[in-house]
């Protein structure tokens, strides 16, 4: 008889302590940067919308790398590949909203 080996191996990777502890202080300080800007009040509503915009893509990224693990190995292809197509449906189904309601808008509100 052969010796058969139970273990199962998902493929997935747990992080480090010092990974965990990096995207806590990271994200952390994007928090807190997008409250001083927009709390503050000293700057312009684009320049406080540009930030709050970039720190929060940043906190996402932060997020799937360090936390979630997302990247881009053989074994995890599938569940990068499959973060991309969400991404894309979403990007399109808020932007065709979006350019469809300002059309709306536009042809609605005339005169």
């Amino acid at each position: 008889m052969s010796d058969v080996h139970n273990s199962v191996d998902t493929g997935a990777s747990h992080g480090s302590l010092k990974s965990y502890v990096v995207g806590l202080v990271i994200s952390i300080a994007l928090t807190l940067v997008a409250f001083g800007v927009v709390m503050m009040g000293d700057f312009s509503h684009l320049l406080r919308v540009i930030v709050v915009t970039v720190t929060a893509i940043i906190q996402v990224l932060v997020q799937l790398i360090l936390f979630m693990h997302l990247n881009t190995k053989d074994e995890d292809g599938w569940n990068f590949m499959s973060f991309v197509f969400t991404v894309a449906v979403l990007v399109l189904l808020v932007g065709g909203s979006l350019w469809i309601m300002h059309h709306l808008h536009a042809n609605m509100m005339m005169g």
